[in-house]
């Protein structure tokens, strides 16, 4: 069952000159910088805060490094389903490469950073609303996530994954505004100051059912920590530089879009409760709707279940109630 779905991987560099596929979410991080009249030096200015983060975590010059980005796009495919939603474009991740400017030499980063899922759309702006449609108490659809998590393990186990990527993926995402956190006294070189939570938020366990566990840090310079989900082991499998390109990347853009939490004007102490309601931080200069995001997250989430949930229903309950995808 599980050889009725392959993958196919394409990339598209990620500089100021970047626009969206038609097939890439509207929603996501970088699609959203490169809209409007201003995107191309919104594109110049996100790319220029990378350069100088990454540049200030390792400790080097102000120019020793720059940071090299590519979209990669993983395209889901029935094999056996000669239909017009044959396709579709399940994930798009972020693979980051850190140049050294005085040599030209390469350092290969994580792929993974920014996640962004049609499906997860889905779940969240479709499913779980459905669910609870009611007003009574909360409540967690039984298969929540379950169909999302076996196919990103399936597309990790791929050949088309395989074939380009040698390390597991890295997914850095914002704190969770429901949760609070309190350093535990770990601290890492470039990770810096670590953080737990005091319960599991439904993201956590949403990415749990991908395989990834979670780990919060607070990098030296940062004001509030960051959700690095992962598998294996986030302090041993990744060098420091490559840690190093994923805080700069992500933490550029939890800047842009939640300013009020990572560019506070006061940083993250032993106890933090992150919130939108602060108004003591500056935004940059770079313009975000979140209210845009939020309402277009239900049009994604309804694309998905025209253009994929629906049409392959038959085969996506077969392999839930089967369990045939494999996991690594």
């Amino acid at each position: 069952m599980a050889n009725d779905i392959t993958f196919r991987i394409s990339t598209t560099r990620f500089d100021e000159d970047y626009a969206p596929s038609s097939s890439s979410r509207i929603t996501t991080n970088f699609a959203n910088l490169a809209r409007g009249e201003h995107r191309q030096q919104n594109l110049r200015n996100a790319l220029a805060m990378i350069d100088r983060r990454v540049n200030d975590l390792v400790g080097g010059g102000a120019d020793t490094y720059r940071v090299e980005l590519d979209i990669v796009s993983a395209h889901l495919q029935f094999d056996d389903d000669a239909g017009a939603d044959r396709e579709f474009p399940l994930l798009e991740v972020l693979d980051i490469h850190v140049v050294d400017t005085a040599t030209g030499e390469r350092h290969q980063g994580i792929v993974g950073n920014n996640f962004s899922s049609y499906l997860r759309d889905y779940d969240f702006s479709v499913l779980l609303p459905a669910a609870n449609a009611d007003g009574g108490p909360f409540t967690l659809p039984d298969d929540f996530g379950i169909l999302h998590g076996k196919l990103f393990q399936h597309f990790l186990g791929s050949a088309a994954y395989r074939e380009r990527y040698t390390q597991s993926p890295v997914v850095c995402i914002s704190v969770s505004t429901s949760r609070t956190y309190r350093r535990t006294g770990v601290e890492h070189p470039v990770l810096g100051f670590e953080y737990e939570q005091d319960s599991f938020s439904l993201t956590d366990e949403y990415f749990g059912k991908m395989g990834l566990q979670v780990r919060y840090f607070m990098p030296h310079g940062s004001v509030a920590p960051l959700a690095f989900y992962f598998e294996g082991d986030l302090l041993a499998d990744y060098s420091d530089l490559q840690l190093a390109g994923t805080i700069a990347t992500m933490e550029t853009f939890q800047k842009i879009y939640r300013p009020e939490i990572y560019n506070a004007h006061s940083p993250a102490g032993e106890v933090f409760r992150p919130t939108l309601e602060h108004d003591d931080f500056t935004r940059t200069d770079i313009a975000y709707d979140r209210e845009e995001r939020s309402r277009l997250g239900i049009t994604q989430g309804r694309y998905t279940e025209e253009h994929f949930v629906t049409p392959h229903r038959a085969v996506l309950d077969a392999w839930l109630v089967a369990d045939a995808l494999p996991t690594r």
